[in-house]
């Protein structure tokens, strides 16, 4: 590694936490069948529950809702070089089945969601589709993950028979690891102060490796990426799981960490069942486009007209949207307005 990457190395991992070499002494990581494949982190996830999850902490309930963002450039061009992709998918994975918190989308997907923001807002979505502000849910926890290689010298670690650190005798990786050590670190902070609430690191070195085989078989299947098909992946897997599962119990022994969440079928259920204010937010300014637009006393125009407004009059945004009206405040008196006949000032 050059000296820059040391210092990358030395500067971005922070060695608080277990590793993974302590983890296997006390039983953190799960040590499956040998010759089986596949990764530790692998399975699915929903709103009725999980499967396949092995090794991970768990909660009753979520105790807040997390993005995971990627990890910088510098680190994806590392995992490349081992034909890995970007961990994110696997860690999304892992946080949702422990239950531990609401995962938000965050990542390339949020692009497709602002473009039906977009498309709703230029009148292109179907009447009825509910698409609008307010409904999102905020992010209370950001999560940022690191990978670092050692390649110095590295030459690969052999197949065979080996006896790991604490005694564990198990194969080790057949066909060998392609890097010296691998340390890997999750870094939490809060979206709203900024102030990192939470950290873990682990690390895969050369004398580990014995053991961190242990972990390789037993699972079929992971979230693509080579983490459940290549000796580096899996490694990498279960090095990360061991970081999560160190964040969740610094977070669960902090109450005043504990954000206002409900369960990920309630959080599911709203997005669909909370009206958009037709495009604004509550104090968002409104003008009618045009004179003598009516303002009805409920979200319907057989309803009694309260006032007769003049165009640009202000008007401020007070609740949210329903059947397409917008419940809004006047200089004089408060009701409900079409909103295709107001604009946003």
């Amino acid at each position: 590694m050059s000296i820059t990457g040391k210092r990358f190395a030395a500067t971005v991992c922070v060695l608080l936490g277990f590793g993974v070499s302590q983890a296997f002494a006390q039983g953190g990581l799960t040590k499956p069948k040998q010759g089986q494949g596949g990764s530790v982190v692998k399975g699915s996830a929903g709103t009725g529950g999980s499967q396949g999850e092995k090794g991970l902490e768990h909660c009753d309930a979520p105790m807040a809702a997390m993005a995971v963002v990627e990890p910088q450039n510098e680190v994806l061009a590392a995992l490349g070089r081992y034909h890995l992709s970007s961990p994110v998918s696997l860690i999304r994975l892992m946080i949702q089945q422990s239950n531990c918190f609401i995962v938000v989308e965050r990542g390339v997907g949020m692009q497709n969601m602002m473009q039906e923001r977009q498309l709703s807002e230029a009148g292109e979505a179907r009447s009825g589709s509910n698409m609008g502000k307010g409904q999102m849910v905020a992010a209370d926890f950001i999560l940022t993950p690191n990978v670092v290689f050692s390649e110095n010298n590295a030459g690969g670690v052999g197949g065979g028979i080996a006896s790991g650190l604490f005694g564990h005798k198990v194969g080790a990786v057949a066909g060998g690891l392609k890097f010296k050590e691998a340390q890997t670190s999750m870094l939490v902070a809060d979206s709203r102060s900024g102030v990192q609430v939470a950290a873990a690191e682990g690390s895969t070195k050369k004398a580990d490796l014995g053991v961190g085989a242990g972990v390789f078989g037993g699972f079929g299947g992971a979230v693509g990426g080579g983490y459940g098909n290549t000796n580096e992946g899996k490694i990498i897997a279960a090095a990360l799981l061991n970081n999560y599962n160190n964040i969740v119990l610094a977070v669960r022994a902090d109450p005043a960490l504990k954000r206002n969440v409900g369960s990920l079928k309630q959080e599911a259920a709203a997005g669909g069942a909370k009206k958009s204010a037709g495009g604004y937010n509550e104090g968002d300014v409104l003008v009618p486009k045009i004179a003598n637009v009516k303002l009805y006393a409920d979200a319907s125009d057989t309803s009694k007209a309260v006032a007769t407004l003049a165009r640009g009059e202000e008007l401020v945004v007070i609740g949210e949207a329903k059947d397409g009206y917008v419940n809004v405040q006047s200089s004089n008196a408060s009701g409900w307005v079409k909103a295709v006949l107001v604009t946003k000032r």
